[in-house]
């Protein structure tokens, strides 16, 4: 079973990227959250590999950033009915540890923005989270406690990606310009720069 993945990015798709490991080329399935944080083409990246196999599609190879991502997907597809398309959705609204927040919360609400989630498995999927940690379920034994998040006042992240989604822009691609925004000026960066920077990423 492939763990991860250290290689240079070839190519990004919609839903996959091609990692080139010293001349050989694997496909690793994605999600849009991943994919819009992933180096420019070219450059060395380490991706965070759960392996899947089915009998119609063989082996399927799906990448995170980190193993706090993964060990989220893993513990999301032993949800009866989430497959790895939706738990990869989830993913893209809500990172590991505002996943844990949704679910100490009950938020189902806030899972079923995913794409192809509705109220029905939303319901499940807090539920059946509720009281576990959230880490590298993958089988390393090795697990990471998110802790809950607290209500308050939203982070200047947080602000910009809503004042993205009232302009229209898709919440996952919202969340990639906002993400590359903040790298590019820092943590303390506030709202309105944040939200001109991401508008500037998407050519607005």
């Amino acid at each position: 079973m492939i763990g991860r993945l250290r290689g240079a990015v070839a190519e990004v798709g919609e839903e996959d990227a091609l990692i080139d490991v010293m001349g050989v080329g694997y496909v690793v399935r994605c999600g849009s959250r991943t994919l819009g944080r992933l180096p420019e083409i070219g450059a060395e990246t380490l991706l965070h590999v759960e392996s899947a196999w089915g009998e119609q599609t063989g082996l399927t190879l799906y990448g995170f950033l980190d193993r706090a991502e993964r060990g989220a997907f893993v513990q999301l597809r032993a949800i009866q009915g989430v497959g790895p398309k939706a738990a990869l959705a989830v993913l893209d609204v809500l990172p590991p540890a505002e996943l844990a927040s949704a679910v100490v919360r009950e938020d189902k609400a806030a899972v079923a923005r995913a794409n192809g989630v509705g109220p029905k498995l939303a319901l499940r999927i807090v539920t059946e989270l509720k009281g576990k940690p959230l880490g590298d379920g993958a089988g390393a034994g090795f697990h990471a406690q998110i802790a809950p998040v607290a209500p308050g006042r939203p982070s200047a992240s947080g602000e910009a990606v809503a004042a993205l989604l009232g302009l229209g822009v898709a919440e996952p691609q919202a969340r990639r310009v906002v993400e590359a925004a903040a790298v590019r000026l820092g943590e303390d960066a506030e709202p309105p720069a944040l939200i001109k920077a991401a508008l500037q990423e998407l050519g607005r």
